[in-house]
């Protein structure tokens, strides 16, 4: 069927009234409902596109709040992969202050390493790196990692008894989970 606009159709209906008798009425009428379906479809397909309009103009405004949100968050988060590596530099540098610390307390390079060992964590701290707290905590999955489980008579079970290596919190983010051993309450007997 050949689209025509809608003055040729009036154009069209106009000629075929004025041409056709008075007593063939219901052809006028058949021609009068022809013109309303045209209009019917194409103000049905003009609602159809307002429709996809909107809704492609939403999701448009969805993708670029995502696209922000995406962004904000690479940059926020741009120095984990760092820290990461650090954290390892660190505990390897606790290590080593720990064997210092058996040679003597007084020594000038324990205390050294002790200013050292300040100046990094205020560094991280100021970062956004926190240390996590275990010991003596209860056992939380969310931020311990279990190696192993221990009877205690003191100690009642669930609470973590002692960290085999410290973990850290990168602002709301978890870096790396604290690894624990924790009570399993009083030996059996």
């Amino acid at each position: 069927m050949k689209k025509t606009s809608f003055t040729e159709q009036n154009k069209q209906m106009k000629q075929s009234a004025s041409s056709s008798p008075p007593f063939a009425e219901p052809a006028a009428s058949a021609a009068q409902s022809e013109t309303e379906d045209p209009t019917a479809g194409l103000q049905a397909d003009l609602d159809r596109f307002r429709d996809l309009a909107l809704r492609s103009q939403a999701d448009f405004e969805n993708y670029k709040k995502r696209s922000a949100r995406e962004k904000e968050e690479a940059i926020r988060y741009a120095n984990s992969s760092l820290l990461e590596r650090l954290v390892g530099i660190i505990d390897n540098f606790e290590l080593g202050l720990a064997a210092a610390k058996e040679q003597g307390a007084d020594s000038p390079i324990y205390s050294g390493m002790i200013l050292v060992q300040k100046q990094l964590n205020d560094l991280l701290a100021e970062n956004g790196l926190q240390p996590i707290e275990a010991e003596g905590k209860t056992f939380d999955p969310n931020v311990h990692e279990a190696i192993a489980h221990e009877p205690s008579d003191q100690v009642p079970e669930g609470i973590v008894l002692r960290q085999a290596r410290r973990g850290y919190r990168f602002k709301e983010r978890l870096l790396r989970p604290s690894r624990v051993i924790v009570s399993s309450g009083p030996a059996k007997k």
